[in-house]
């Protein structure tokens, strides 16, 4: 089953999309795994926040990131890294607290079995 995405979630696939070339509506769909309909609010949001700009080229429509948009890009991607570094951070802090205790069972352990074979 796969999991609904957030609204952040979508506008930061969007920008994600575009940090690489403008690109039309259905490009961008087709990347996102986005309705187009859906993907279309998504745009407009952005567009109103100044994080995308529509471009007329020809008969096509084009969608390109702006330079604020790829500040707010790279911003979520670094807050991102930076969960994953505090995450490792603290399963090595329980990995810590936790071999000493497992080192202590298997001293304990070896002794026995030391003992055992002196018998």
């Amino acid at each position: 089953m796969k999991m609904r995405r957030s609204k952040l979630e979508s506008y930061e696939d969007v920008l994600g999309a575009l940090i690489k070339k403008p690109s039309a509506i259905g490009s961008i769909a087709y990347e996102t795994n986005m309705d187009c309909g859906l993907l279309r609010q998504r745009l407009d949001f952005l567009i109103k926040n100044g994080l995308v700009k529509e471009r007329i080229s020809g008969k096509k429509r084009l969608y390109a990131i702006t330079e604020r948009g790829a500040t707010v890009l790279k911003t979520l991607n670094f807050q991102k890294y930076l969960e994953r570094v505090a995450n490792t951070v603290r399963m090595m802090d329980e990995a810590v607290h936790i071999i000493p205790i497992i080192s202590d069972d298997t001293n304990e352990k070896e002794k026995k079995a030391r003992e055992n074979e002196n018998y």
